[in-house]
């Protein structure tokens, strides 16, 4: 799947669509250059999803947990400052990815390959003229 953002007032639809398109899956990880708008994306994710706590970037808390209005978890991860796979699993990441509640993962880069379950891989690449955003998703077994 391949969706194209041309700019911010169409996040909610992209956000909709990747949700809908990948319906039983629960593990989003994205791999993109810092810049690229993957906590923006995730915010978004999360408003479809009536997260009703504020979504922010986990840099230095590696998780947060936020919850929808019925009260289900959905948990963000952002893996920028861990050196490797084992530092995401000493903090229970795949008790996380397992849970069968949604994760997205910012910098997957850390742990490519070490997911214990199927996930969507996500690639934003952005265009240096217009700034649009282009998300490639992938189901990664």
């Amino acid at each position: 799947m391949t969706i194209t953002i041309p700019s911010l007032d169409k996040l909610p639809q992209a956000a909709e669509a990747l949700l809908e398109h990948f319906s039983d899956e629960r593990v989003f990880a994205f791999f993109a250059d810092m810049g690229a708008g993957k906590t923006t994306f995730i915010k978004e994710l999360c408003n479809v999803l009536n997260v009703q706590d504020t979504v922010v970037s986990p840099t230095f808390a590696i998780v947060n947990e936020y919850h929808t209005k019925d009260e289900t978890p959905v948990y963000h991860f952002d893996l920028y400052r861990l050196k490797n796979a084992s530092e995401a699993f000493d903090i229970g990441f795949n008790e996380y990815v397992s849970s069968g509640s949604y994760c997205f993962i910012e910098w997957s880069e850390v742990i490519d390959g070490h997911i214990a379950t199927p996930y969507v891989q996500i690639e934003i690449s952005v265009d240096e003229n217009t700034l649009a955003r282009r998300l490639t998703a992938k189901i990664i077994r």
